[in-house]
C-alpha cells in the first residue's frame, strides 16, 4: 500500500511546485495567535478611525462636528423638491364629498363642552389623526390629564419624535350647565304671574336634528351667575358704554331694573358687565331681526325651516365671561387648569343673572315698556315698564373636565413649530360654528396625510389641536398655552387658526401684519369656490343672494361697516385680530404670530342662527354653503398657508410690512389726541418706528441672501436618499481617494463631509439665524406687565377692544363732557379717529358729552358746532392735517365686540383716562420695546 502511495506522488508533475505546498496541511493558529491577530487589527481601525477624526475635527471641523446633525442635510431631498409638487397634491385632496359627509357625522349631535358626546368627538379626531397620519393606536387610550409626565413629555417632547403621534390632554376649569331657568310678566302687585316666557327654541320637524335636540342643551349662558331677579326692564340697545351713558344722561337710572339688551356691537360678557356696574339686577339678551338685513318676515321671507329668515323662536346661547379681562378657565388666570390647581373666585365672569331669549319674548317684553307697539319702545331714554319681571337663572358651576385632541408631525427643524388648530365643542349641533371648521382641518388632515403617504416629511414640525371649551371662553387654547408658555416662546414660529369655516357667502382673513402677504398670495393661488374665472381673494367681494330694504338704522351702520372693511383693499387688505378664537393666547399673552379666516354672512345671506338649535346640518346644506364647496376653498387656502410656512427655507413673514403698519396705527393715535386736545408728544415713539423700519428692511436683505447662499450650495451636493424621504451626501471625499479607501471613510464616521458641505451646513445656520429674528418680531411687542387693568394680555400692538373695539372706544373719550357747550341736535364733525382722511358726523344727547349713531362720514371740513346757549359760533376742532395717503381702517369700527385696538395702552389711556402724560408713558414703554426689538433683529 505504502509503494503504492509513492508512486501517485511520484506521478504529479512539479510544472507548479507551490502546488505540492497547498495541498499540505496549514498548521492551526493557538488561541494566544488568534488573539494577537484580532488585536493587530483593532489597533490599526482605531489608529485609522482616530487620525481621520482629528484630521476631519482640525482640518474641516465645519464639515465632521457639524453636518451629521444638521437639518439641512437631514432635509436634501425635501429642500430639492419643488413646492408646487407638494402643493398640487396637497391641493387634490380636499374633496366637497368628504367635506358633506364629516360635517354629517359631527353636526348631527349636541356637543357642549365637558359633556359625554363632547368626549366621544374628542376619541373620533383622535382616530382622525391616527388614521391618516399613519399612527398605530397605543393599547391604553393615550388621555391624559393635564401637568402629568405623560402629558408633560407629549408636548415638550415634540423635538425628539421620529414619527407622527396624537393623544388628549385633559384640563379641569370651572365652568357651569343649566339647572332651571324662568322668565315671567308679574302682575302690578307682584304675586301673580301674567305670562310665562317659553325658554325653549320650537325645534321645527322640517330640521330633524333641531326637533330632536330643541332642548338638550336648555338656553343659558355660560359661566353666567346663579340667581333670582325682580325689577321693571328697561330697553338698552346694544348695550354698549355709550348706550348705557345716554341713558344716564336722559335721565334714566337701571338701580334695580332688569335691562333688555340685544345681540351685536359688542360681546355679550360686556353688555352684562355696563349694567352690572350701573347697578341692574339682571340682564336679558335677544337677538334683533333688525339686524338681519335683507332678509326678513317684514320683506316677505318665511322664517326657517320654511324660508330663509330668521326663526322667531331662535335664541343665541354664549358665554358672558368678561373676555376683554382675560380669557380661559375664570379661576386660574395666567396658570393651567390642573385637577389640583389653586384657584381663585373668578373676576372675569358676572354677579348678575342674565338670560338669553327670543325674539318672540323680547317682542313681547318690548310692549310691556311701550305700554303697546313693541317699535316705540326702542327709543334709548330709560323709560320702564310698569310691572315688573321675574328671572330665574340657576346653573350647576363646578370644575369639569374638557379635552384637547393633539397630533404632531416630527419635521426636519426641530426647534420650529407650526399650530394648527380648531376648537371642536358647540352649544348644541354648531354645524357652523364650530363644526364647519372642523370639517375644513378634516379635510387639511386627509391632505397632510396623502403628502406623508408620498413620502413628505415637513421642514418644520406640525402640531395640530382640536380645542375644546372654547365656546365658554377660549378655554382649551389658553389653559394649554398657560402650561406650555415657555416650550411655545422657544418653538413656535406661527398659530393658524381656524373656527367658523362658513356661515354665509364673504370670504374674509385676519392675521398678523408680518402673515398679510402671506394669506394673500395663498388666496390667490387657490380658485373662487363657484366660479373657475376668479380666485378666493376674489370671494372678498361676494354678498348673499337675496334682496330687500334694510331697517333704516341697520342701513347706516351696514353701510359703514362695509366702508370700513373696504379700506385698504388696494394694499394687502388684512386686518388685524381682536379676539373671540383660540388665536388669543397665542398672539396677544405670547406673542406668537397667527391667523384666522372664513365665509362670513353678509346683510343678503339668510341670517346666520348663531349658537342655536338651528346652527345645523341642514340649516349649513340648504343656505350656508348647499354644495360644501366653501369648506373646501377654506381647507384648500389653510392647507396652503401651512405648508409655506412649514416648507419654506425663510419663514414667510414680512417684517417690513408690519413696521409700516406702526406708523398707521401712531396715526391714528396721534388723530385721537388731537380729537380730544391731548397735548402728548409721540415723537419719540415715532423715532422708534423708523429705527425698526430700518432694521427690517437689512433684515429683508439678510434673509434673501442668505436662502440664495443655502440653494446655491444645495447644487453642489449628491445625494443618497433613504426610506423617509432624507438625504444624505454620497462619497465624503470625492474621486481622489481608492474605492477600498472611500468605503472604509464612511463606515468609519458616516459619510463626513468636505469643503462644500460644510459651507453648506453654515448657510443653513445662517438661514436658522434669519429666521430667528422673523419670529423674534411679534414677540418683541410682549410686555411682562401688560396692560392696564387687564394685565393678562401682554401685547402692546394689538388687543381686543376694552369695551367695544377701537372706533366706537374713541367715541367714549367723549363723555367728560369736553363739548358741554353744545346743546342736544347740534352736530359736531370730527377727524375720523382712524382714517384721519375723513370725518365722522354725530347728533349730541342732551348731555352735550355723548355721540350716538347714526354715523356718516363726511369730507374733511372745518368743524364747527353752533352754541345756541349763548348765540354764538363756537370752534370745537380742526381737522387734523390728512396723511399722505388713506389709512385703512380697522373693521371692527362697529362689529361684534372682538375687534382690534392697535396701540392699546396708548389709545386706552387717551380714550377712557383722557390723560396725555399716562399716553406719553405708555408710548415710552411702547418704545422701549421697539428699540430692543431692532436690537434683536439687527444683522
Amino acid at each position: 500500500m505504502a509503494e503504492k502511495q509513492n508512486e501517485k506522488a511520484a506521478a504529479v508533475p512539479l510544472l507548479d511546485p507551490e502546488a505540492q505546498v497547498a495541498q499540505a496541511p496549514k498548521p492551526r493558529k493557538t488561541v494566544k495567535q488568534q488573539f494577537k491577530l484580532l488585536g493587530t487589527w483593532l489597533t490599526i481601525y482605531f489608529s485609522l478611525r482616530m487620525a481621520i477624526y482629528i484630521g476631519c475635527y482640525f482640518l474641516l471641523p465645519e464639515d465632521y462636528a457639524n453636518s451629521r446633525s444638521s437639518w439641512a442635510m437631514n432635509a436634501l431631498s425635501q429642500l430639492r423638491t419643488p413646492g408646487t409638487d407638494k402643493e398640487e397634491l396637497y391641493l387634490s385632496v380636499p374633496d366637497p364629498a368628504s367635506a358633506l359627509l364629516a360635517s354629517r357625522e359631527y353636526a348631527t349631535h349636541p356637543h357642549i363642552a365637558g359633556s359625554t358626546e363632547d368626549f366621544g368627538d374628542a376619541n373620533v379626531i383622535l382616530k382622525l389623526f391616527q388614521t391618516h397620519f399613519g399612527i398605530a393606536a397605543p393599547p391604553e387610550p393615550p388621555v391624559f390629564p393635564a401637568g402629568s409626565s405623560a402629558s408633560r413629555e407629549a408636548t415638550l417632547g415634540v423635538a425628539k419624535l421620529h414619527k407622527p403621534t396624537a393623544w388628549i390632554d385633559v384640563y379641569y376649569p370651572v365652568m357651569n350647565t343649566p339647572l332651571d331657568r324662568a322668565l315671567s310678566i308679574l302682575s302690578k302687585d307682584g304675586e301673580e304671574v301674567e305670562w310665562d316666557a317659553d325658554l325653549v327654541e320650537d325645534g321645527d320637524p322640517r330640521d330633524p336634528e333641531a326637533a330632536e335636540y330643541r332642548d338638550a342643551v336648555p338656553t343659558f349662558h355660560g359661566l353666567s351667575a346663579d340667581g333670582v331677579a325682580e325689577g321693571q326692564v328697561v330697553y338698552v340697545n346694544y348695550g354698549r358704554k355709550e348706550d348705557y351713558d345716554e341713558i344716564i344722561a336722559k335721565g334714566g337710572n337701571l338701580t334695580g331694573k332688569i335691562v333688555l339688551a340685544r345681540y351685536g356691537e359688542n360681546f355679550r360678557g360686556l353688555k352684562i358687565k355696563g349694567a352690572q356696574e350701573l347697578g341692574a339686577v339682571g340682564v336679558l339678551i335677544y337677538t334683533d331681526p333688525r339686524d338681519d338685513g335683507a332678509v326678513t318676515v317684514a320683506n316677505g321671507y318665511e322664517p326657517y325651516p320654511a324660508g330663509p329668515a330668521r326663526n322667531p323662536t331662535s335664541v343665541q346661547r354664549g358665554s358672558v365671561q368678561f373676555l376683554s379681562l382675560y380669557p380661559g378657565d375664570p379661576t386660574t388666570p395666567g396658570t393651567p387648569a390642573y385637577a389640583n390647581a389653586t384657584r381663585t373666585e373668578g373676576e372675569n365672569i358676572p354677579k348678575t343673572p342674565s338670560l338669553p331669549i327670543s325674539w318672540a319674548n323680547a317682542e313681547r317684553l318690548l310692549e310691556e315698556i311701550a305700554g303697546g307697539d313693541a317699535h316705540s319702545a326702542f327709543a334709548l331714554d330709560g323709560r320702564a315698564s310698569e310691572k315688573k319681571i321675574k328671572l330665574v337663572n340657576h346653573v350647576n358651576t363646578r370644575v369639569m373636565p374638557i379635552w384637547n385632541t393633539m397630533a404632531a408631525i416630527p419635521g426636519h427643524i426641530k426647534n420650529e413649530t407650526v399650530i394648527i388648530g380648531c376648537h371642536r365643542d358647540a352649544w348644541v349641533m354648531g354645524a357652523a360654528d364650530p363644526t364647519s371648521g372642523t370639517v375644513s382641518i378634516h379635510e387639511v388632515v386627509r391632505g397632510f396625510g396623502t403628502l406623508l403617504k408620498s413620502g413628505w416629511k415637513p421642514l418644520r414640525n406640525v402640531v395640530f389641536a382640536s380645542w375644546d371649551a372654547e365656546e365658554y371662553g377660549l378655554i382649551g387654547s389658553t389653559e394649554w398655552a398657560e402650561d406650555f408658555p415657555e416650550w411655545i416662546t422657544e418653538n413656535v414660529v406661527t398659530y393658524v387658526n381656524l373656527d367658523v369655516s362658513v356661515s354665509g357667502a364673504r370670504w374674509g382673513a385676519r392675521g398678523s401684519p408680518s402673515l398679510a402677504h402671506l394669506i394673500r398670495g395663498a388666496a390667490l393661488a387657490v380658485p373662487h369656490p363657484s366660479d373657475p374665472a376668479r380666485t378666493l381673494w376674489d370671494a372678498r367681494q361676494d354678498d348673499g343672494p337675496f334682496a330687500g330694504a334694510f331697517d333704516a338704522e341697520f342701513a347706516e351702520v351696514y353701510e359703514e361697516r362695509v366702508k370700513a372693511e373696504r379700506v385698504g383693499k388696494d394694499e394687502v387688505g388684512i386686518p388685524p385680530l381682536g379676539s373671540g378664537s383660540d388665536f388669543t393666547p397665542f398672539l396677544q399673552r405670547l406673542g406668537v404670530a397667527s391667523l384666522d379666516q372664513g365665509f362670513g354672512a353678509t346683510a343678503h345671506d339668510a341670517p346666520y342662527h348663531y349658537h342655536s338649535i338651528y346652527d345645523s346640518q341642514a340649516w349649513q346644506e340648504r343656505y350656508a354653503d348647499p354644495g360644501f364647496l366653501r369648506h373646501v376653498a377654506v381647507a384648500k387656502h389653510l392647507g396652503l398657508v401651512a405648508l409655506r410656512l412649514v416648507d419654506s427655507i425663510i419663514l414667510p413673514l414680512n417684517t417690513t410690512h408690519y413696521a409700516l403698519e406702526l406708523d398707521d396705527y401712531l396715526d391714528k393715535v396721534e388723530a385721537i389726541a388731537s380729537s380730544v386736545q391731548a397735548a402728548a408728544d409721540f415723537s419719540g415713539l415715532r423715532r422708534s418706528i423708523r429705527r425698526l423700519q430700518a432694521a427690517s428692511r437689512a433684515l429683508d436683505a439678510e434673509k434673501d441672501e442668505a436662502e440664495r447662499k443655502l440653494r446655491e450650495l444645495l447644487d453642489r451636493i449628491p445625494r443618497r436618499h433613504d426610506a423617509y424621504g432624507e438625504s444624505a451626501p454620497s462619497s465624503p471625499t470625492g474621486g481622489l481617494l481608492p474605492e477600498w479607501l472611500k468605503r472604509l471613510l464612511e463606515i468609519v464616521f458616516g459619510g463626513a463631509t468636505q469643503g462644500p458641505v460644510g459651507r453648506f451646513v453654515k448657510a443653513a445656520k445662517r438661514v436658522q439665524r434669519a429666521n430667528a429674528k422673523l419670529v423674534a418680531f411679534e414677540r418683541g411687542f410682549i410686555h411682562e406687565d401688560g396692560i392696564k387693568e387687564r394685565e393678562w394680555y401682554r401685547h402692546l400692538g394689538v388687543a381686543p377692544g376694552k369695551w367695544l373695539g377701537a372706533f366706537l372706544a374713541f367715541l367714549l373719550c367723549f363723555h367728560s363732557g369736553s363739548f358741554g357747550d353744545a346743546l342736544r341736535g347740534d352736530v359736531l364733525r370730527l377727524p375720523c379717529p382712524v382714517c384721519a382722511a375723513g370725518s365722522l358726523s354725530a347728533r349730541l344727547v342732551p348731555s352735550g358729552a355723548h355721540y350716538r349713531e347714526p354715523l356718516r362720514w363726511c369730507p374733511p371740513i372745518a368743524y364747527e358746532a353752533g352754541d345756541r346757549a349763548h348765540s354764538s359760533r363756537k370752534r370745537i376742532l380742526s381737522d387734523p392735517s390728512p396723511p399722505s395717503k388713506p389709512q385703512r381702517m380697522l373693521t371692527e369700527c362697529t362689529h361684534a365686540g372682538y375687534g382690534a385696538t392697535t396701540l392699546p395702552s396708548i389709545t386706552e389711556a387717551l380714550t377712557f383716562e383722557q390723560n396725555a402724560t399716562l399716553a406719553e408713558l405708555e408710548a415710552s414703554r411702547v418704545s422701549a420695546l421697539l428699540e430692543k426689538l431692532t436690537e434683536t433683529i439687527k444683522v
